[in-house]
């Protein structure tokens, strides 16, 4: 990384990772030239922090006015307020930078530690990103369910297809159709009293969309587990669970948002297993019940 106003790296559950994760969960509908400065503030945030409005446009290669925008795009109501955030959030700890991308002749123990650091930012994003109101509407939408179908597409398949392990040890009807025709098929024939747990990084795979659009015109309950707010899932969703995520490398960006997917999923399951008793035993039973292959 060169050294024009870059950051030093810090590890762990810092405050200023969970708060770029918040950033990243706003950002999800930004115009180009508000895009670029919240690309630039999330890859370096202590440059932001420090520097005036005319500067960062300069770096971002917008117009001032363009900076301000960004900042109020964002949730602040304007760039002053944006600076005094950052100062809070990263209080007197060292600063967050995303890794950079794997070169080509990486050994393996950079990729190993690249790895569980994509793991343990995705996870610090999560805890500042995730609404708990709408996680907790989620539980109890399920829990009333008659049915939960969840789809996914790609990398966000496997997610879909550990939430149905999950509801199903739990004792609910759930399923997963991972055939997009049967999937429409299957979507026009719910009604209110069903969910769709749709599962999508970015919000905008074409085939998740027109299986949760369908759902919608059905009358089932659509549950989102995506990055950001404002994309066409999140949108479309009655309720959003929305992870955030720092920026990370390309190599790995699929991999964070999978692991804090499926975090999201493991979450809804813990809760809904601690609302109904019943629901718990039936799980520990089917636990009890798995064979012994050791």
């Amino acid at each position: 990384m060169d050294d024009d106003g870059g950051n030093p790296v810090s590890h762990g559950d810092d405050p200023l990772t969970r708060w770029l994760g918040i950033i990243q969960a706003r950002s999800g509908n930004l115009a180009a030239s508000e895009a670029k400065v919240v690309k630039l503030l999330l890859s370096d945030p202590l440059f932001v922090g420090t520097s005036t409005t005319a500067q960062v446009a300069a770096r971002a290669g917008v117009s001032a006015p363009s900076v301000v925008r960004a900042a109020r795009a964002i949730g602040f109501n304007g760039f002053t307020e944006l600076k005094l955030e950052i100062a809070r959030a990263r209080g007197t700890t060292e600063f967050f930078a995303p890794s950079e991308a794997l070169a080509d002749n990486a050994s393996t123990a950079a990729v190993l530690e690249t790895s569980i650091r994509t793991g343990n930012d995705a996870m610090t994003a999560l805890g500042g990103a995730l609404d708990l109101a709408a996680l907790d509407e989620a539980v109890g939408t399920v829990q009333r369910a008659g049915q939960v179908v969840a789809v996914g597409a790609g990398t966000s398949a496997a997610v879909a297809a550990d939430a149905v392990f999950r509801l199903r040890a739990l004792g609910a009807r759930a399923s997963g159709i991972p055939d997009h025709e049967s999937a429409m098929i299957a979507m026009r024939l719910l009604g209110p009293d069903d969910v769709v747990i749709a599962i999508s990084s970015t919000g905008r795979t074409s085939s998740t969309l027109s299986v949760a659009d369908a759902a919608c015109s059905a009358g089932a309950t659509l549950i989102a587990i995506t990055n950001q707010h404002d994309t066409p899932l999140a949108t479309l969703a009655d309720i959003a669970l929305v992870v955030g995520g720092a920026p990370l490398p390309a190599q790995m960006a699929a991999a964070g948002s999978r692991l804090a997917h499926l975090v999201v999923i493991d979450a809804l399951a813990a809760a809904l297993a601690i609302r109904d008793p019943d629901r718990r035993r039936r799980a520990e039973h089917a636990g009890i019940d798995l064979p012994n292959i050791s």
